[in-house]
């Protein structure tokens, strides 16, 4: 079995930044993509920024040029650096990892408990 514990979320102004982080433990051989959904009130999940394990990232159009996606490997963590947050950036924030156990088991998709990101003034 494999845990996400997200820290970092809160309450932040316009304006404002944030960091999240994202630290994956249990049983892990591998990594695979590690990265970033959103969710806010009435609306689906959605990609927010991902990266992956050959070192690339991706990103949402609404998030472009604001947020930045790193990854730790040696420590199994993910961050989100959220900068010149907008209101419509609420949400709760999930960490997503695909992760496979051992050498022969196939990838499988995990995901956090998610982190309430608030922007308001």
């Amino acid at each position: 079995q494999v845990q996400l514990v997200e820290s970092g979320g809160g309450l932040v102004q316009p304006g404002g930044s944030l960091r999240l982080s994202c630290a994956a433990s249990g049983s892990i051989f591998r990594i695979n993509d590690m990265g970033w959904y959103r969710q806010a009130p009435g609306k689906q999940r959605e990609l927010v920024a991902v990266s992956t394990s050959a070192g690339s990232t991706n990103y949402a159009d609404s998030v472009k040029g604001r947020f930045t996606v790193s990854r730790d490997n040696a420590k199994n963590t993910v961050y989100l650096q959220m900068n010149s947050l907008k209101p419509e950036d609420t949400a709760v924030y999930y960490c997503n990892a695909v992760v496979k156990n051992s050498w022969s088991a196939p990838y499988y998709n995990y995901w956090g408990q998610g982190t309430q990101v608030t922007v308001s003034s």
